[in-house]
């Protein structure tokens, strides 16, 4: 199980890096597609506070940030996520963080399980932002993990 989170990670980290690349070779960056993108890193931050056993009450997930905001804390999750892969075991994978939503209810959920929804929640919102790319009149980034695949 960790090596496919790292796989995961690792996808995630390369589709964020060309969806930054995209955004900040655009004229004028679509503001929702960078508002969707701010989202993505708004939510992972907050999961990542939780998976380290930390409060996340304080932390938005629908952060208001412009690009350059984005591309540092894209940077941080990054770090912090490798960090976290860097050491749990697979008995670790399997616990349950217990945690509290932004409504406040309290929540248990095994550690793989957040993750999966981490790397799922980015692929979905990322599909948005390559939505907003065509409206605005761009060409959408392809960050299909088969790419990434087959790019390694």
């Amino acid at each position: 199980m960790i090596t496919q989170m790292k796989s995961m990670l690792s996808h995630m980290i390369w589709a964020d890096d060309r969806i930054v690349r995209t955004l900040s070779a655009a004229e004028a960056a679509p503001p929702e597609a960078v508002r969707w993108f701010a989202h993505i890193l708004g939510a992972d931050r907050v999961w990542l506070t939780r998976l380290n056993g930390e409060d996340s009450s304080g932390l938005p997930v629908w952060p208001e940030m412009d690009l350059a905001a984005c591309v540092a804390l894209a940077e941080e999750n990054a770090a912090g996520y490798e960090r976290l892969l860097g050491r749990l075991d697979e008995g670790a994978m399997l616990k349950d963080v217990v945690y509290r939503n932004s409504a406040g209810a309290q929540f248990s959920t095994s550690v793989t399980d957040i993750l999966t929804h981490v790397f799922l929640h980015g692929a979905y919102h990322r599909g948005q932002i390559n939505a907003s790319l065509r409206g605005s009149g761009y060409e959408p980034v392809n960050v299909d993990f088969i790419t990434f695949v087959r790019e390694r």
